[in-house]
């Protein structure tokens, strides 16, 4: 499995990356379904950090489920190569075409999602055991919201995406370090 080997050749940030790159080379090492949602306990999603070309602004949306500005990606759904989900995400959530910085994961995650309704039905609470791809986008380009998904998409200065987003943990967490990782590689 492709998936299962660049996740291995993954060199983790921080901690968190570390733990999180072990937990999931585990599953995939245990055959578990985690490309679909069929696993309902754990699955893979895709998640972009989309910054303008120079580096100094990310583009959000606010979305439905959540209510906070957030990051924009989903779920794989059959497809390993996850940052075709990314890219294909980002298009459908924001009208944007954006391209990939580096086809590299920049980011390893598992987030815990909190039961919810969707589409009428109640979905448990899970695990989504996220690669995150760093790509730019035109901030002058138009973008849109996705209704079923989101009720807006903007772009924000990197410290601002911190405070729009009203979740604690993925602001402390996963988007601070995104923007550390951000600002290592423009210094460099």
């Amino acid at each position: 499995m492709q998936l299962l080997e660049t996740i291995r050749n993954y060199r983790p940030y921080n901690e968190q990356e570390e733990k999180d790159r072990e937990e999931m080379i585990r599953r995939l090492e245990n055959k578990e379904e985690l490309l679909t949602r069929d696993n309902r306990s754990a699955h893979f999603t895709a998640s972009a950090w989309i910054v303008n070309k120079e580096k100094t602004k990310v583009l959000m949306a606010y979305h439905n489920i959540y209510d906070s500005w957030a990051w924009l990606g989903g779920h794989a759904d059959g497809e390993e190569d996850l940052l075709k989900v990314a890219l294909k995400e980002v298009k459908e959530e924001s009208g944007l075409d954006a391209i990939p910085l580096s086809s590299d994961i920049f980011s390893l995650e598992i987030l815990t999602v909190d039961g919810h309704m969707k589409n009428g039905e109640y979905l448990s609470s899970h695990l989504h055991l996220n690669v995150t791809y760093l790509l730019e986008g035109n901030e002058h380009a138009a973008i849109r919201n996705k209704d079923d998904e989101n009720k807006a998409v903007a772009w924000f200065d990197l410290d601002e995406a911190l405070i729009k987003s009203s979740e604690p943990w993925f602001v402390e967490h996963i988007y601070r370090k995104l923007n550390d990782k951000l600002r290592k590689m423009k210094d460099n």
